[in-house]
């Protein structure tokens, strides 16, 4: 627990670090805090905090930098949002083609923060229009799935006996029949009830095309679109790191990991903000990520964020995020 003093000092040299990108010495923050300290009571002061893990002294200054913990004790409990005209400049997002949107968005992101913009892409209802079932061979199956948007999966799966042309066509009109329209978890479902009334190859048959559908839609989710990774070539805080840039840039490119990420946003309501350092979800000790779910029509289908580095004006950043993902959802609710 940190008494009003010291919390004042911590919230005062975050943000002077934030502006400034320097370390903070005793006599800059007797001047901005407006404290009525002595210099050894601020030193004294500084040093319970870096005690506390909350700022560091770097070995080239006699001043201090927040570290993560106290980046994140100053998101948690100090930070206060300024009014600015941000909503005004993300009035331009319009309905349109749905991954024109999120380009534009990642684009908007990007030259808002001037750091990297990430969206993901709406997720689809896992829902199916027609489904069909060509023989290819001995237990070769095509499996032919058809969205209602018109989307076209194909997939070969091998089926534990031969099944003729006659019994494919048996099982595509059973599931057209009695499914379409309905999501796949719903098929599964159903078809987990009804299982004993239809002919066991048929059945097994069914369930594959039912995985074969949810497996094809979970890879249409995982889309991230990434735009703005060259500014982070002229953030002090990366330039002098190659290494540090290296592995960002690995990052962005790979895409596995930041999926991970954001869809651990998009379970979480409003904006949240992970500091490097502090858990695996954000394994880079000089990133952070200010990111966001956006909804179509009251369900989440994606999420958006900032990616930059911890030394980052987080209101601002909290600001951009949370109105964009507005923006985006009322564009894409409007289509």
């Amino acid at each position: 627990m940190l008494d009003e003093r010291s919390k004042t000092l911590l919230k005062t040299l975050v943000e002077r670090y934030i502006a400034d990108g320097q370390p903070v010495g005793s006599r800059t923050l007797s001047k901005a805090s407006g404290l009525e300290l002595s210099a050894a009571t601020i030193r004294n002061v500084m040093a319970d905090l870096e005690e506390l893990g909350l700022i560091a002294s770097p070995h080239t200054s006699a001043g201090r930098v927040p570290t993560p913990r106290g980046y994140r004790l100053f998101v948690d409990t100090m930070l206060t949002a300024q009014p600015s005209l941000i909503a005004v400049e993300t009035a331009q997002l319009q309905p349109d083609q749905p991954q024109r949107v999120i380009a534009s968005a990642a684009q908007m992101l990007s030259n808002l923060s001037s750091f990297v913009g990430v969206v993901t892409s709406p997720k689809k209802p896992s829902v199916f229009h027609h489904i069909e079932f060509l023989r290819l061979g001995e237990r070769r199956v095509l499996v032919i799935l058809v969205s209602p948007d018109g989307d076209v999966q194909n997939r070969v799966i091998f089926t534990a006996q031969d099944l003729s042309q006659g019994e494919l066509a048996e099982a595509s009109n059973r599931l057209n029949a009695g499914y379409s329209g309905l999501t796949l978890e719903a098929v599964r479902e159903r078809l987990r009830n009804e299982v004993d009334a239809l002919r066991g190859e048929i059945g097994q048959l069914m369930s594959a095309a039912v995985d074969v559908g949810t497996e094809a839609m979970e890879q249409q989710d995982e889309r991230v679109i990434v735009s703005g990774e060259r500014n982070l070539l002229t953030v002090q805080d990366f330039s002098h790191d190659m290494g540090s840039l290296r592995r960002l840039f690995d990052l962005f490119e790979q895409k596995t990991q930041l999926m991970r990420l954001l869809d651990t946003s998009s379970r979480a309501e409003g904006v949240r903000i992970y500091i490097g350092g502090e858990s695996q979800v954000v394994p880079y000790e000089e990133l952070s990520i200010v990111s966001a779910p956006y909804e179509v029509d009251g369900q989440v289908v994606g999420t958006l964020g900032v990616i930059g580095p911890t030394r980052m004006a987080y209101d601002r950043m909290i600001q951009i995020v949370d109105i964009t993902s507005r923006m985006v959802g009322q564009a894409l609710s409007q289509r």
